[in-house]
């Protein structure tokens, strides 16, 4: 797997996902920006679908193993919160409720989500939207 076009093409995902995040469902763009998207994870699919689902296999089976693994586009949050690092690179966050509602045995009373994030790639479970663990990364 050609992790460093996997990452890109994330990046690229997460950046349309955020432009149709900022756009007003009235907003007369929005349904080519909301076509145009859809088109890119259609691609994504295409190319990582295959890949993507074994590795969330491995990281269901370890956290959540009583919750079906869904398609990878699923885990890909709606908005993300673009920041740069010290270095001047773009590091990626999201806010509350994102990502792929599981159930994980070791947080049986908690809301527990499992989403992916680019640069690098990885796959975050966070606890109550919070305590973000890293439990797989590229």
């Amino acid at each position: 797997m050609d992790v460093q076009k996997l990452n890109e093409d994330l990046c690229e995902l997460v950046s349309r996902r955020n432009l149709l995040a900022a756009i007003d469902y009235n907003d007369e763009a929005y349904d080519e920006v909301e076509e145009n998207l859809h088109d890119f994870e259609d691609d994504f699919l295409e190319s990582y679908e295959e890949y993507l689902e074994e590795v969330l296999q491995d990281v269901h089976d370890e956290h959540c193993p009583d919750t079906d693994v869904l398609l990878p586009i699923a885990y890909i949050a709606k908005k993300y919160i673009e920041k740069l690092d010290s270095e001047g690179n773009v590091t990626y966050g999201v806010g509350p409720n994102q990502g792929v509602l599981v159930e994980a045995d070791k947080y049986l009373k908690s809301d527990v989500r499992l989403f992916l994030v680019p640069s690098p790639i990885r796959i975050i479970m966070t606890v109550d939207n919070a305590s973000p663990q890293v439990v797989w990364q590229a």
